[in-house]
């Protein structure tokens, strides 16, 4: 009785969004939506009648979904990826929206104003967007004091880049970079990614390569980090470049992986060319159903090498429960959405989180742990 409760007000609220607000929202300047939401979202969140009102309008929990993953409870296993949050101001209302946790940035040592405008564009029939941000945030030292006094009611994950900027190209001085960022958050943050995939920065992905990410890595293992490392993944390696960062990760000992972040590759039958041919050649990374087949192929990859014992968060393509347990039957044990909440709505959390415990108990599992992998034999 309960849970039709639950998906009665998440299927009212989702068709007023469809319906009604994205077909508002999807009219005005992408970018312009983005920041205005962000503000909302601070604003929400700065009150804690706000903060219960929307926590009653979208929470939803259930035991079977609780993990304890690295040392750390996750009372849900659906978090908002980095790229949302750039400047980490949504850490007091993503509770309320029902998020598991939060993962805030990319983050970098300078201060980054990103590439120009545009640089953010709706594929609405391909069920995607194009982001060209290029690392846009305020920097380590800002955003890691607007943190530092904060008691989080939810998980926060700092990924850290390095600075886009011409200056940061040469491996030394991007080491550099990502050291500074990472200094600022020891004591801030219940894990750390480091993401070695933005497809829109200077220099592209030099730390995909062994001999780069493994000086990257030497370093910030000297910084003695108490807390889990994560590696935020290209979503399009060749496989004997996966195998050399997967035996790196485990040489230093990395929580996991991140699988993945947004694809570049055009020809993807889930894109629609008329829709794709107004965004200029070579510009941004591709979100949304384009990057769930590529995600979930990496995950299962990743998860069969790892013989099951690297965390592996699962991100790319989730729009519903079904996209989130094939992830998960896969190998993740945790997942990240931006896309799916910006086409579907705020319910979409809860939406994910109440047909997941009817999966779950559908397949005889008593607690989400349980499927991790279950669709991939080791």
């Amino acid at each position: 009785m309960k849970n039709i409760f639950f998906q009665l007000r998440n299927s009212i609220i989702g068709f007023l969004y469809r319906n009604f607000f994205k077909k508002i929202l999807f009219k005005i300047d992408e970018e312009k939506i983005h920041d205005n939401i962000i503000r909302l979202g601070k604003f929400l969140g700065s009150n804690i009648l706000f903060r219960k009102t929307i926590s009653l309008s979208l929470n939803f929990s259930d035991p079977m979904l609780e993990q304890n993953i690295g040392g750390i409870f996750f009372k849900n296993p659906v978090g908002l990826a980095a790229g949302f949050d750039k400047n980490a101001e949504l850490t007091e209302i993503a509770p309320s929206l029902g998020f598991g946790f939060i993962e805030v940035g990319s983050i970098t040592g300078q201060p980054c104003s990103g590439n120009p405008k545009p640089r953010l564009w709706r594929l609405i029939k391909s069920r995607s967007i194009v982001v060209y941000y290029g690392l846009k945030n305020d920097g380590s030292e800002i955003i890691s004091k607007r943190l530092a006094t904060k008691k989080f009611k939810i998980p926060v994950g700092i990924s850290l880049a390095k600075t886009n900027s011409p200056e940061t190209i040469e491996i030394e001085k991007g080491i550099k970079d990502y050291l500074k960022a990472a200094q600022s958050f020891l004591n801030i943050g219940d894990y750390l990614t480091i993401n070695i995939s933005c497809p829109n920065a200077f220099g592209g992905q030099p730390f995909t390569d062994s001999y780069s990410l493994n000086l990257l890595l030497q370093e910030i293992k000297g910084l003695n980090i108490k807390k889990p490392i994560f590696l935020k993944m290209p979503p399009d390696l060749p496989p004997e470049k996966v195998d050399k960062i997967i035996e790196l990760a485990d040489g230093y000992r990395l929580a996991g992986f991140i699988c993945a972040n947004l694809i570049k590759n055009r020809n993807n039958p889930k894109i629609i060319p008329e829709e794709i041919s107004r965004v200029p050649e070579e510009l941004g990374g591709i979100s949304g159903r384009p990057a769930e087949e590529t995600a979930n192929n990496l995950i299962a990859y990743i998860y069969q090498k790892t013989k099951g014992e690297k965390i592996i968060i699962g991100c790319g393509g989730i729009f519903n429960a079904l996209d989130a347990y094939k992830k998960i039957r896969l190998g993740a044990s945790l997942l990240q959405l931006i896309t799916g909440l910006i086409f579907e709505g705020p319910q979409i959390i809860s939406q994910i989180n109440l047909g997941l415990c009817r999966l779950l108990k559908k397949d005889g599992f008593k607690n989400i742990s349980e499927a991790v992998g279950a669709d991939n034999s080791l």
